[in-house]
């Protein structure tokens, strides 16, 4: 049967929701994806979002699904490889606007393989990131003074300032707005600070809980106030949160180029799952 492409998020969710739920950490992003556009159908940007699933055959159970919110890049599932070829045909020819592929490696670069030959373009790897679940919580010692406080309207002019600061930091300051992504966390207390005599000096982020699993993003600190432990004191306050909540599995993705980031949520208790990729598509003509 093949790929099947829908702007019907009830329909993607019909055929492949119990598939991209059976590996609730592997497919972590898509299911927040679908959970967001549920939620708040404008957070991503102006387009709508499309989504699909594969199929092995005419009655073959589902083995693969992506979600794409441009401008953001198309997120692949785990597939086989020839699914992965195939839906980068059925893209092009949807004239579907891929700027890259975010997935784990072996989809991301089968993918991006097959892009390159169909369209011309040059690959190149924008983000290399690695997916880690919490083990046992281990809260930063010494821990740094001040609380964590779950931010609120109050709070939202801060929070645009950061998040966007977060995007630049990142190199994500072209995709949807950052007052699309604070005005989606406020709806449902997703973004905590944490404060030093009152004042916010670190803001830690978490998704919905979808199938028992929630991803803490993003995670920010100010410059001038970085190298005081709050980061990891925030990540901490929101991670313990999530697990009083009853979250199964609490999950949070670093860039492999950053040492400090990896190894701060090693040491609160952060173990690795699996390694994934952004590639960037540029056209040479």
């Amino acid at each position: 049967m093949g790929w099947t492409t829908t702007e019907d998020l009830d329909a993607y969710e019909a055929a492949a929701g119990d598939y991209v739920r059976t590996e609730p950490a592997a497919h972590t992003i898509l299911l927040t994806i679908a959970a967001t556009v549920r939620q708040s159908p404008g957070r991503f940007g102006d387009e709508t979002p499309r989504f699909g699933w594969w199929r092995d055959g005419d009655g073959g159970e589902v083995a693969g699904a992506y979600a794409h919110t441009p401008p953001y890049p198309p997120v692949l599932s785990r597939m086989p490889d020839r699914a992965a070829v195939e839906l980068a045909r059925v893209l092009r020819d949807q004239g579907s606007p891929v700027t890259g592929v975010n997935a784990g490696r072996p989809a991301a670069e089968t993918f991006g393989a097959a892009w390159a030959e169909l369209t011309g373009d040059e690959v190149t790897v924008a983000e290399d990131h690695r997916l880690y679940r919490l083990g046992e919580l281990v809260p930063p010692d010494p821990m740094p003074e001040g609380r964590a406080r779950v931010a609120d309207e109050s709070d939202r002019e801060l929070l645009v300032k950061w998040i966007a600061a977060f995007n630049k930091d990142v190199g994500s300051e072209g995709t949807a707005a950052p007052e699309r992504a604070v005005d989606s966390r406020l709806g449902y207390g997703g973004l905590t600070l944490w404060e030093r005599d009152g004042e916010p000096v670190a803001l830690c982020g978490i998704t919905r809980t979808v199938a028992g699993m929630a991803r803490v993003a993003p995670v920010y600190t100010p410059p001038e106030l970085r190298g005081r432990g709050y980061a990891g004191a925030a990540t901490a306050a929101v991670s313990q949160a999530a697990l009083d909540r009853g979250v199964e599995q609490v999950l949070l993705f670093t860039d492999l180029d950053n040492p400090t980031s990896n190894a701060l949520y090693q040491r609160l208790g952060y173990r690795p799952v699996e390694d994934h990729v952004n590639l960037a598509f540029t056209p040479l003509a």
